[in-house]
């Protein structure tokens, strides 16, 4: 083991297919039900393009930053070089412990789904098996991991085309049916119910459903030609968005009534209620279920296998840096950061096993603990760009010179600023209106522990906010 460079495996197909189908889970799968249940079809659909539009700009916002200066710290990196290292601190330990933990929350899962086909099979031999095999993946290459991604990826791209041919087929009576498409779109005030309140609660399930585009930025540290697959990968978030979620919840209002009941319930214990599922089972498809709970797995596999790779990433840049221990630094001469991958791993299964041992106030503490975090990275990024673009003119250097430009600066990046801090604020006010102080914690736990990390490192180094003419604007990361 040795402190080498990291390998460039990941090839273009891989970071486009990352982009592609690396968000897509049991957020689209299960709980887009609940998104039409709670806010009706146009309420759905409102919450959704918003909430693509805001993802969207991100995106291109990471894009811009990701190949002027490809890192695997990724926005961690660029938060500490553009904004203030204390930022850059918070925002890496930040997002490591959220994705270590994010990988215990789906090795669980991935027990709950087997046990669809297997019920007398303790779900733990299941979740052990997953564990195993994803750790064993990230310690081959980075080229497994990119290969690996790419065909589960490919599983749910391809089921959800599916989805929407059979949709369309089925809207427009090429599948024969008595669904009332027009009644089911027409529901409440025109296809609103509840109000904008409903709307804005949906806002933050559409979110979750969003979560893990960012990880385009961590690929470009180790992308093959990451001028060429970023750019290429963020052009298609645009039409993935369209595509993959607009057109999907159209199709999901259109055929399934809102108040149907199997929306209501729906969780990734109860495969049977994915409106994908009730969607097949309409078009005749017998055995829709099993096929649901085989595109789910992959899918938890594919959000574990994500989470082992870019926490391990997050954690060796910190140590790079100095932010942490020196050992995570050490990589194989595979390229994979062993000792990285050892303690995300390792993190991981402590809190699956609290969870297995019945430590369910623990584990439940340690999920809602990096529960806003996703949405903390995405402020992070949006304040990190908006930075880096006005030090890049401040510094006298041209527009035109950048490999890849975010579209409609300074609008994008204040967007997503001013909506994802709408979301961590509104995630439930209702908590602080009755003083529930327990489910205030549950909720909110993320805010003050990343505010703790922030201010500790803070007045420990007494960073202050860069000037813009003082940023170092020095690309990293190119051969």
């Amino acid at each position: 083991m040795s402190e080498n460079k990291m390998k460039r495996g990941l090839k273009t197909r891989h970071v486009s297919m990352i982009a592609l189908g690396g968000s897509i889970g049991t957020g689209l799968f299960v709980a887009s039900g609940a998104t039409v249940a709670q806010a009706g079809p146009m309420g759905a659909m409102v919450a959704y393009i918003a909430m693509g539009v805001m993802v969207y700009f991100l995106t291109t916002s990471l894009g811009e930053m990701a190949t002027y200066s490809p890192t695997s710290g990724s926005f961690s990196d660029y938060a500490g070089r553009y904004v203030d290292p204390a930022l850059g601190f918070a925002m890496g330990w930040n997002y490591w412990f959220n994705w270590a933990i994010t990988l215990a929350v789906d090795i669980v899962a991935v027990g709950l789904v087997a046990n669809f086909w297997f019920p007398d099979i303790p779900s733990w031999i299941f979740s052990s098996t997953a564990l195993g095999l994803i750790f064993l993946i990230n310690l081959f290459s980075v080229g497994a991991f990119g290969e690996t991604e790419f065909w589960l990826s490919m599983i749910k791209v391809i089921t959800i085309i599916a989805f929407l041919l059979m949709g369309v087929a089925t809207i427009f009576g090429v599948i024969h049916s008595n669904i009332d498409v027009m009644k089911n779109l027409s529901v409440g005030q025109h296809g609103f119910v509840g109000g904008w309140q409903a709307v804005l609660s949906v806002f933050i399930l559409a979110g979750f459903s969003f979560q893990g585009t960012e990880l385009i930025g961590i690929t470009a540290g180790e992308a093959q030609d990451p001028n060429k697959s970023i750019p290429k990968a963020i052009n298609q978030v645009f039409w993935r968005i369209l595509l993959f979620y607009i057109f999907a919840i159209f199709v999901i209002s259109a055929l399934v009534y809102y108040q149907d009941p199997r929306l209501l319930s729906a969780s990734t214990e109860n495969i049977a209620v994915s409106p994908f599922t009730i969607v097949f089972k309409n078009a005749g498809i017998a055995f829709a279920a099993s096929l649901m709970n085989a595109v789910i797995l992959t899918s938890i596999i594919s959000s574990a296998n994500s989470g082992s790779y870019a926490s391990t990433r997050m954690l060796y840049a910190m140590a790079l840096k100095g932010e942490a221990p020196k050992i995570f630094a050490k990589i194989s001469s595979r390229g994979v950061p062993v000792p990285a991958l050892i303690m995300t791993t390792s993190i991981g299964l402590l809190a699956f096993v609290a969870n297995a041992k019945g430590g369910a106030v623990a584990y439940t503490w340690l999920v809602s603990a990096s529960g806003l975090t996703g949405f903390i990275a995405w402020v992070g990024i949006a304040i990190s760009h908006y930075r880096f673009r006005r030090a890049y003119m401040k510094q006298g250097k041209r527009l035109e010179d950048l490999r890849y430009k975010a579209k409609w600066f300074p609008f994008g990046p204040l967007l997503a600023l001013i909506i994802s801090i709408g979301v961590i604020v509104g995630q439930d006010p209702h908590s602080f209106t009755t003083l529930n102080l327990e489910k205030i914690g549950l909720t909110y736990l993320s805010v003050p522990l990343f505010i703790i990390l922030y201010v500790t490192y803070k007045i420990r180094h007494r960073t202050r906010l860069i000037k813009l003419e003082d940023v170092d604007l020095t690309p990293q990361g190119h051969d």
